[in-house]
């Protein structure tokens, strides 16, 4: 006889008994027919808004509480992505004065398209 390797599913089923829990379950994994689609129904419900240019005073101020923001500190950041206001909340993973960005996670914002910044806690600066 061949030396050939058996799983345990085939050693369960020469004994009679019947496939590991795991290997039965396999084919009940979910199928996803329309891969993509729930995706780009979240994409058409987004309400196109216009970029609000600030004032003096809120450049001023949002300068100000960009400046103590910190590397490695909990940040909730309110953004234009393109079309419309984004939130994106979590630590702040890089701060780049060249290239005027701040990342928020994996979440790289330019500093021109920031609306507002506040502390992770939610306590306002």
């Amino acid at each position: 006889m061949p030396n050939r390797r058996i799983s345990r599913a085939d050693q369960a089923r020469q004994q009679g008994g019947r496939a590991p829990r795991a290997s039965r379950a396999q084919q009940f994994m979910p199928f996803a027919a329309l891969r993509g689609y729930y995706e780009l129904i979240r994409e058409r419900e987004r309400i196109v808004q216009p970029k609000h240019e600030l004032t003096e005073e809120e450049a001023l101020a949002l300068s100000g509480k960009l400046s103590r923001v910190q590397r490695r500190t909990m940040v909730r950041i309110t953004y234009y992505d393109g079309d419309a206001y984004a939130t994106s909340c979590g630590m702040v993973s890089d701060i780049d004065v060249a290239s005027r960005t701040i990342t928020v996670v994996r979440t790289r914002i330019r500093f021109d398209d920031i609306l507002d910044i506040r502390n992770g806690e939610g306590i306002e600066d």
